[in-house]
């Protein structure tokens, strides 16, 4: 009985946790677009982090849908 609750707060959880990362995905992608049309002098590194921390962001989401979304059987 308690099997059914728990896996739709995991499923509530993962929910929630794929939409605080792809906002942040979105905001990351914004800031990288307007630091790349007029890069400070310089901070390259900056840029490259941003870069970095949106990729993992990505991966993180994917395996996140995955897990809501699993592949059936065939």
């Amino acid at each position: 009985m308690n099997d059914s609750n728990d896996s739709s707060a995991d499923v509530t959880s993962l929910s929630s946790r794929l939409a605080v990362l792809t906002t942040e995905h979105r905001d990351l992608d914004a800031i990288i677009s307007q630091i790349a049309q007029a890069p400070p002098p310089g901070d390259d590194l900056l840029l490259r982090r941003l870069k970095k921390r949106k990729l993992l962001l990505k991966d993180r989401i994917s395996i996140i849908q995955r897990m809501l979304d699993p592949d059936v059987p065939a």
